[in-house]
């Protein structure tokens, strides 16, 4: 018999404030295809993991590795080797994926904490101070915190990472006597390379940047493809201007975000919505593109002799590949996104993405054809725009698109799958990604096996192609999210699950939900039960922090209005249904904490 019941407490098919609703759904379903896949490749990334953590991680949770410093292998490379598996548990995985990736946080901690340089000045006392990078550059510190910027989707509760949250935001805040990264006045951090033990006040070095001296050849394969410790200093014998503000520094926007979603203190939302008006201000001044360095008096370019452009990672940062003689262009502006991101997700004003989307034009302006193809600029030197390339500048396009659901943010985005599918051009395309990602976990289960490599012969970032966690199916189509990819972003979804009998993050054991359309006010999910004995029961949230308000649930011919972030959904064994939320997208201040835990 086919039955679908929408239910409201208290008041049926009317308007309530503030009162979850439950959504009953009771007709049985055959599952589809796409359902068992998500449920098989949410296990196979369990099993994949278990196998990887007990291959590279010891008891203590220290990766088997050789410890270095650097930015050709270093802390950050350490907790990368986990990166996924935060998402993974969050969206429904095995429990044992949290107590892995957690044991590998904490292991990591110690293990930097105790490893020490000799020649490299500031960590000889240990390359981690206060449980953080003691100073370094936000393309490095941004990679190593992807873990920890995510661990809160699923463990806030643990009474370390929430004492880590308040140190490391501190540490950008001036809470921290022994950490004064932060310029109040003139709204700057004081260097590009920063960290726990303050900002590096002079010019780097390549030993600052390459680490100790160590033998390569016969030993180890580095990931820019040196051949000796000689060629690992010269690759960075060039990165020396960073004293000052760089848009790389926006990445830790995300520690005080993260202070705000677990406390709601609006110091650390003050604190983020001024650097990031900074910046916007910057660009303004600067003709809509972001300056690569702010000088310690405030002005752009004040500490590279006026160049708005100057800096290591700057927008005319070209340097000599030493293996090749080649030229390496190395502009990492664009990364700085994620605080734009940030305030956009505190605010929702939409000022911040126009900033973006003003250098975007103002890129593709300088547009000139070259041999008869139209070539768009990603540098600027002293002689102008320069390394030209068939594609327009489209940087951070589809964050923004994802943001302001914005037809005209389309652009560039035109060969999307996902957005094709979202758009219901693209039909297969479930199956597909669900295929894919299994293929690939099964791939990197094989070549895991393969792995040749002794733990004096492996460097911190060796194993992380080994790294089974295969998200990006499940990620898009669960939770219709954005990657937080390298730059340490919160996570940015349209819904988010929880397990009410369990209370944990994640959608329950044998559920699966799949988001097959996406407007600006509307988010449609299919959710099936594809156990055949027994009901779930599960919590659908409105963003992974509560941020959007949910206006109306419907099921069926049912239309029920209420508003809050969750509608709580009942579901009879082989049941399946089709939910479609009307919402106001980042319209509530955001929370980390479940919904069982909020006032």
């Amino acid at each position: 018999m086919r039955r679908l019941t929408l239910l409201l407490l208290f008041c049926v098919g009317g308007t309530v404030s503030g009162v979850e609703p439950t959504v009953r759904i009771d007709t049985a379903v055959t599952p589809p295809t796409w359902a068992l896949l998500e449920r098989q490749l949410l296990d196979a990334n369990a099993a994949a993991c278990r196998k990887f953590f007990a291959r590279y991680f010891d008891e203590r949770g220290f990766l088997m590795c050789v410890e270095r410093w650097g930015g050709d292998d270093g802390p950050d490379d350490a907790p990368e080797n986990v990166g996924g598996w935060a998402q993974l548990h969050a969206l429904g995985g095995a429990d044992d994926i949290l107590t892995m990736y957690r044991k590998a946080w904490e292991g990591h901690l110690r293990q930097y904490t105790l490893a020490k340089t000799v020649e490299v000045p500031f960590a000889r006392d240990g390359m981690y101070y206060k449980e953080f990078p003691v100073m370094f550059d936000w393309q490095h510190n941004g990679e190593g915190l992807r873990l920890f910027n995510l661990q809160g989707l699923s463990d806030y509760q643990d009474n370390r990472y929430q004492h880590r949250v308040r140190r490391y935001a501190g540490f950008y805040m001036n809470e921290d006597p022994g950490a004064p990264n932060y310029d109040p006045k003139h709204k700057i951090i004081r260097s590009m390379i920063n960290g726990s033990r303050g900002p590096l006040m002079r010019k780097a070095t390549g030993l600052d940047w390459a680490g100790d001296p160590i033998d390569i050849e016969n030993r180890f394969d580095l990931g820019h493809g040196e051949r000796n410790y000689a060629e690992m200093v010269a690759h960075f014998k060039d990165y020396n201007d960073v004293v000052g503000d760089h848009p790389l520094n926006l990445i830790a926007t995300t520690l005080p975000l993260n202070a705000y979603l677990l406390t709601g203190q609006k110091k650390y939302r003050t604190w983020l919505i001024d650097y990031v008006d900074a910046w916007v201000g910057r660009m303004k001044r600067n003709g809509d593109i972001i300056p690569s360095n702010i000088g310690l008096d405030g002005t752009i370019g004040g500490e590279t002799d006026g160049k708005w452009y100057g800096g290591t990672y700057g927008w005319g940062f070209t340097v000599i590949v030493p293996q090749t003689g080649g030229l390496a262009h190395r502009n990492r502006q664009y990364w700085g996104f994620v605080g734009m991101m940030n305030a956009y997700f505190l605010t929702g004003d939409d000022k911040y993405l126009d900033a973006w989307r003003k250098q975007t034009a103002r890129v593709n302006a300088q547009k000139k054809v070259i041999d008869g193809r139209d070539m768009y600029p990603r540098m600027y030197g002293d002689d102008g725009w320069y390394n030209w390339v068939p594609q327009p500048y489209s940087f951070n396009q589809l964050e923004i698109y994802y943001l302001s659901m914005k037809p005209g943010d389309r652009r560039y985005l035109e060969n999307d799958a996902w957005l094709k599918f979202l758009d219901g051009d693209n039909t297969s395309y479930a199956e597909q990604a669900l295929r894919r990602d299994l293929a690939e976990v099964r791939r990197r289960a094989a070549a895991m096996d393969g792995d040749t490599t002794t733990p004096d012969t492996r460097l911190a970032d060796d194993p992380a192609k080994y790294n089974p966690a295969q998200v990006t199916a499940l990620r898009q189509l669960m939770v219709a999210g954005l990657d937080p990819g390298r730059r340490a972003s919160v996570w940015h979804t349209r819904l988010r699950y929880f397990d009410p009998a369990r209370r944990r993050a994640g959608i329950p054991d044998d559920c699966a939900a799949m988001i097959d359309r996406m407007t600006d006010s509307t988010t449609r999910v299919r959710l099936v039960n594809t156990n055949q004995l027994e009901s779930r029961e599960v919590i659908v949230q409105a963003g992974s922090y509560a941020e959007h308000t949910i206006r109306s649930v419907q099921l069926g011919d049912t239309t029920t209005r209420f508003k809050g972030p969750t509608v709580r959904v009942k579901l009879a064994p082989g049941a399946g249904g089709t939910l479609t939320l009307t919402v106001d997208r980042h319209s509530r201040q955001p929370t980390i904490h479940f919904p069982w835990d909020r006032n």
